[in-house]
Formats: structure tokens, C-alpha cells, sequence
């Protein structure tokens, strides 16, 4: 098969054309996140003749994701796939010629720059506040765009970054949202059609981006809600960074420098906390299973390793993250961390 082939209906759209095809051809890409937004991003960018596309994701394949994950099927969740790998799997099969690469990793002011550096465009499809203004931070004091999305329940936003040339995500949220103020998926559900919407618009912004039509890109933050089918365009006249905003006016990365993370997040629509050591010194999986032989070991692979132990159920990864589930309090699944893992 012929790659004029297989792209030839989008190269017969004129703002893509021959020359916007090679331009995308030989465009990197990095996906920050590979759940609902990030397995419909990520689809429609590899379907679209990409040339490298990397999916980091610190999570795994659950049978709850299935309803809006659209990568995922019910094998990757009997065999307890990271997300990324199983995202990897898939999209090399639907286009071969585009090289994916998966990282299971959570990112963290300290491997920031190795997992987004290199790449012409940064993509949100993360569930946290935290990791979107850590992506804000590197993209600003980088020069990378960079695309904001979000979802909850049946609405959804998007907002393009070029920085310089448009205000950050500071400059419109001067501060991540307090605990509880905002809506999320555990407290208000979303639907698949909420999801593969802003995932559209996101990808459409890309590539204008990528193939080289930046004039064409879409000004201000698109809110949208399908269930009542409308659409605003929220600070549209804000054509410059805010002369206060402290990330790109006054160039202070407090995000990236480590001053706002934490070491364990509630996660998302889920009864559990993921949980960061200290240092990202790695775990062999293989010695701890052996030491838990007496704990009830659910699973065991070369990604991770899923036991019980204080009513939880634990989840770790070969970097040392872990997923502990039965709690939504950090400081429990911390302690269960420390006492299992160690501190």
C-alpha cells in the first residue's frame, strides 16, 4: 500500500495538500496521557500520518475505562496493561509506518524535560491540575506549544498554547482549583461523546500547527457541552500573555522547579491514590514478589506487580510508582506504600 494511498482523502483537503502531508510525516509529538482523551488523540494522529508519536501514561487498563477509552478491550484488562503499552500495541497496528513510542511514567519536575523535550508539540489528555501546569512551565520556558484539554461529565475545553504568541494556562487560571471546588469524573461522571468532541477539536488544532497553518489557529478557550449541544469561546480577545501571569511574564516555574508537586494524587473517578517516591530509584519487581510470597500476589508481569495487603489492593510499577486502591486518603496509601515498598 502506498502512503499517497492511504492519506490520499487528507491530501486532497487543500490546507493539507502534498506538502502539509510530508510536513506531518516528519513531525514528533508527545502525548501527555493515554485514557479517554489521549486513546482518541492519539488514534486520530497516527490514522493522519504522523511521524513519531510518543504515549506517556502512568496508569493501567481497567474494566471502567472501557466505556470512554477507546484504544482499549477487555484483554488488555485481564492482562493488566499499562495504558501506554496497550495504547503502543494498537496504534502500531492500525498504521505501522508511524513510530510509537510508549512510557509507562508518571511526569514529575524531575523527568520532565527527558519525556516532553525533543518534540514540536505537546498534547493534554492528563485527569490532574498538577501535571497541567508542570506541562505549562517546560512548555513556556521551552518555546514548545502545547494543547490544553479537559473533560467532565458532558462538557469539555480546549484551549491552543503557543507560547509567545498567546496567552499560558496561567494566564487564564492563575491557580490550580482548590480541592472539591471543581466538578470531576468521580463526582459527576462523563460520557464518551463529551470525550471523542474535544478530542476532535484538539487534534484539528494540531494540525494546523504541524502542518505548518498557524494563522488558522483557533484564539481563546472552546468550552463546549454535548448533552445541550452548545459552544462558547471564553477570553477570545486575550490575544497576549497576562502582563502579571507569573509563568510567562514574569518566567517563574514554580511547577518545574517543584515548589507545587505532591507525592500522592486521588486519582480520578477511581477509589485510589497514586503515589510517587521520593526518588525515582526503580523496583525490582521480581525480589518483591518473592518477599510478598505470603501476601496474596494478583498479578505479575514485566510492567507491574498487583498484590493485597492492608485491605488494598496494591499496584506497583517498575519505576517504584504505585497505585493503591481501597482509599482515597494520600497519607493512608503512603503508609501502606512505606510499610510494603518502603519509604
Amino acid at each position: 500500500m502506498s502512503e499517497l494511498e492511504r492519506y490520499s482523502r487528507q491530501i486532497r483537503f487543500e490546507p493539507v495538500g502534498e506538502e502539509g502531508q510530508r510536513r506531518l510525516s516528519e513531525s514528533r509529538v508527545v502525548l501527555a496521557g493515554s485514557g479517554a482523551l489521549g486513546s482518541v488523540s492519539g488514534s486520530l494522529l497516527v490514522r493522519a500520518g504522523l511521524g513519531t508519536l510518543r504515549i506517556i501514561d502512568r496508569d493501567f487498563v481497567e474494566l471502567s475505562d472501557l466505556q470512554r477509552q477507546m484504544l482499549f478491550d477487555e484483554d488488555d484488562v485481564r492482562a493488566g496493561l499499562p495504558k501506554a503499552e496497550a495504547a503502543r500495541r494498537k496504534l502500531a497496528r492500525i498504521n505501522p509506518t508511524v513510530q510509537v513510542e510508549a512510557r509507562v511514567a508518571d511526569i514529575t519536575p524531575q523527568n520532565v524535560s527527558e519525556l516532553l523535550g525533543g518534540f514540536h508539540l505537546i498534547l493534554d489528555a492528563t485527569d490532574n491540575f498538577e501535571t497541567r501546569y508542570l506541562i505549562n512551565d517546560f512548555a513556556v520556558k521551552t518555546g514548545t506549544p502545547w494543547i490544553y484539554a479537559a473533560v467532565v461529565a458532558s462538557e469539555g475545553r480546549t484551549m491552543t498554547i503557543v507560547p509567545g504568541q498567546t496567552p499560558c494556562l496561567r494566564c487564564i487560571f492563575d491557580e490550580p482549583p482548590q480541592p472539591g471546588a471543581s466538578p470531576t469524573c468521580e463526582t459527576a461522571g462523563v460520557i464518551g461523546p463529551a470525550v471523542t468532541a474535544v478530542a476532535s477539536f484538539q487534534v484539528t488544532e494540531a494540525l494546523k500547527l504541524l502542518v505548518g497553518r498557524k494563522d488558522e489557529l483557533r484564539r481563546g478557550l472552546l468550552a463546549l457541552d454535548v448533552w445541550s449541544g452548545t459552544f462558547r469561546t471564553l477570553f477570545g480577545a486575550a490575544g497576549k500573555s497576562r502582563a502579571d501571569c507569573p509563568t510567562c511574564s514574569q518566567r517563574r516555574f514554580e511547577f518545574l522547579d517543584g515548589a507545587m508537586t505532591s507525592t500522592g494524587v486521588k486519582l480520578c473517578g477511581r477509589d485510589a491514590v497514586h503515589v510517587s517516591p521520593p526518588a525515582n530509584t526503580g523496583v525490582n519487581l521480581a525480589e518483591l514478589a518473592a518477599k510478598l510470597r505470603r501476601r496474596k500476589i494478583l498479578l505479575s508481569s514485566e510492567f507491574l506487580l498487583r498484590f493485597e495487603a492492608e485491605g488494598k489492593e496494591v499496584t506497583l510499577f517498575s519505576d517504584g510508582r504505585a497505585i493503591i486502591k481501597g482509599t482515597t486518603d494520600p497519607t493512608v496509601a503512603r503508609a501502606v506504600y512505606a510499610k510494603y515498598v518502603g519509604s
